[in-house]
């Protein structure tokens, strides 16, 4: 009797710890579903960490937020935009405005290729003209630039758009616009409408009178502030860019005012020659100086450090 009555017992019991347990499952397969359900998730996140660039060599995929660039090309608009470097050429390494930012960045060229590979980039942002790029595009998702092919604001908004920060470039371009036009009208009716300026720079050796698209400060010039420069000018240096002159021609190619870029530590005894001195913008006390090395790239950090230059050449120091 005892032992018909045990048997019952224990399947009883069996039925409760079933159902006990069974009370847990639900909460355990949840967390397994959830854990199942998030599985996609992470794939997206993983997949969203990526985007797709519609680069000029065609949609290369490219993390959504780098955080390890290496710049052979367009490092200042990078930087404009907050990218970290981890990489640079030595042109941006070299230029003042960049200094600080890139302080421990080590150089390197499309030719260093074992060095780039040690540095981890995610990005590599290059240029059409440089060798190895199908090399550099195995070490990271590489985008290539043509320089020339977009103008100075188009070239900032790619660059917007390839670090994810296509609004704050675009709001850089608004604000940067307005206050160069607002700037060319106040210089315009202080000098007038039709007095023109030319960009000269000097190499101790040669000298360069620039079109509208050259660095310098020519985008803001002529492009932003919309301010003229000379008929010969216009003939000879606005389709190739620059044009190269003899010390003997350069009153010709002077405009009512002159901005000059050269560097400090070159030879500057052109300065004190009858040639240069003869020139009317020398004589009227109407040049402006700039840096060579902080001058020639068109990135937001350079042109605005050149718009306040100019301003503050034209129209004095408020």
């Amino acid at each position: 009797m005892k032992n018909k009555l045990v048997i019952p017992l224990i399947l009883i019991l069996l039925v409760v710890l079933t159902a006990a347990c069974g009370s847990k499952d639900p909460a355990s397969n949840q967390a397994a579903s959830s854990q199942n359900a998030n599985a996609p998730a992470a794939a997206e996140e993983t997949s969203s960490g990526t985007v797709t660039y519609q680069a000029e060599s065609g949609p290369v995929e490219v993390p959504s937020d780098p955080m390890r660039i290496v710049a052979l090309t367009n490092a200042p608009n990078i930087l404009s935009l907050g990218g970290t470097l981890v990489g640079v050429d030595e042109w941006t390494n070299k230029n003042p405005l960049f200094k600080e930012k890139l302080n421990g960045i080590p150089v390197v060229s499309e030719n260093d290729l074992e060095e780039i590979l040690e540095l981890k980039p995610d990005l590599i942002v290059a240029g059409s003209h440089m060798k190895n790029l199908d090399k550099l595009g195995e070490i990271a998702p590489t985008v290539v630039y043509t320089w020339g092919k977009l103008d100075y604001l188009a070239q900032q908004l790619e660059i917007g758009k390839l670090l994810n920060k296509e609004k704050d470039a675009q709001a850089w371009i608004d604000d940067f616009k307005q206050r160069a036009a607002e700037a060319g009208k106040e210089i315009k009716a202080k000098i007038g409408e039709n007095a023109t300026v030319s960009v000269f720079e000097t190499d101790s050796k040669s000298f360069y009178v620039f079109g509208n698209n050259w660095a310098r400060g020519t985008e803001v010039l002529y492009q932003a502030m919309g301010l003229q420069m000379p008929e010969k000018v216009k003939a000879d240096a606005l389709g190739p860019g620059y044009y190269t002159l003899s010390n003997e021609v350069l009153k010709d190619y002077a405009g009512d005012y002159l901005v000059l870029s050269r560097s400090s530590a070159g030879d500057n005894s052109f300065m004190s020659t009858d040639t240069w001195n003869s020139i009317p913008a020398v004589k009227n006390n109407h040049v402006i100086e700039i840096d060579t090395e902080a001058s020639t790239y068109s990135d937001p950090t350079t042109l605005d450090y050149l718009l306040n230059i100019f301003k503050e050449g034209f129209l004095g120091s408020k």
